[in-house]
């Protein structure tokens, strides 16, 4: 089946929460993130990272396949009155000059990528001594928890499929494959950080998270995304409601150095 996440542009760009303040606040502390850098966002989606790097005063341009994303992201970024560069391309032809940027960025996205051609191409857009960070930030499903019985109903709902999503992070959050990726393409001088974290997630703002799901609102008719929407709520009803609940998640981050 065909995943668009255009059609999850309306809950993504409002339910998903995007990586926490101490992910750029590490990568500052690690002179990897600063003030004046030239940056690109592959796979930007509603622009998330985008706009905290802007907020951070970056120069930032951010790419996207799907055009209902990148409307969402640039919605948003005018909402704040932030300045990006929005653009409609693949990361693997994004169609820029050569060592143009600091910084490539690819967020909870790099899986989807045909990853040995989007690794050749962010080698040829930085410059000298640029950097290339993958990053994801991803839910932790532990015996019981609210995570593992949202999964059970999202399989009930979808069956697992050879989704790139479900072939990685082998459910830990960590993706030791990356390395891998970032050496075949030249890069050099690999470091690599996690964390985990808590974030707030109310019952309404929990269901828009799910509906925007890869394997959820991207991939199912509307009538079995409003029938999964059904059943969710109950379950949190029943099994978890006290509100806001505290989601864990896992931070993880490759940054690798284009010599």
């Amino acid at each position: 089946m065909t995943v668009d996440f255009g059609r999850t542009s309306s809950d993504y760009a409002k339910h998903r929460a995007g990586f926490p303040d101490a992910f750029y606040t590490r990568l500052e502390q690690d002179g990897v993130l600063a003030s004046g850098l030239r940056v690109l966002d592959l796979g930007t989606g509603t622009g998330t990272i985008a706009r905290n790097l802007a907020r951070r005063g970056c120069d930032v341009t951010a790419m996207d396949v799907s055009a209902p994303q990148l409307e969402a992201a640039a919605r948003l970024a005018r909402d704040e009155g932030l300045t990006i560069d929005f653009r409609e391309a693949p990361a693997e032809s994004t169609g820029l000059p050569s060592g143009s940027f600091d910084r490539v960025f690819a967020g909870q996205c790099w899986h989807w990528f045909d990853r040995a051609a989007s690794g050749r191409e962010a080698f040829r857009l930085l410059k000298p001594g640029g950097k290339l960070i993958l990053c994801h930030f991803d839910w932790t499903a532990l015996p019981g928890n609210l995570l593992e019985a949202t999964e059970a109903l999202v399989e009930e709902f979808s069956p697992r499929v050879d989704l790139a999503v479900d072939r990685f992070g082998q459910g830990v959050g960590i993706y030791p494959q990356w390395f891998r990726d970032v050496g075949v393409a030249g890069f050099q001088s690999l470091t690599s950080f996690t964390f985990d974290t808590l974030t707030p997630y109310t019952h309404e703002a929990w269901r828009g998270r799910m509906r925007a799901n890869a394997r959820i609102g991207a991939m199912l008719p509307p009538e079995q995304v409003a029938r999964f929407d059904a059943a969710l709520a109950a379950l949190l009803a029943a099994r978890f409601p006290q509100q806001p609940m505290s989601v864990p998640h896992r931070v993880f981050a490759l940054v690798a150095v284009r010599p």
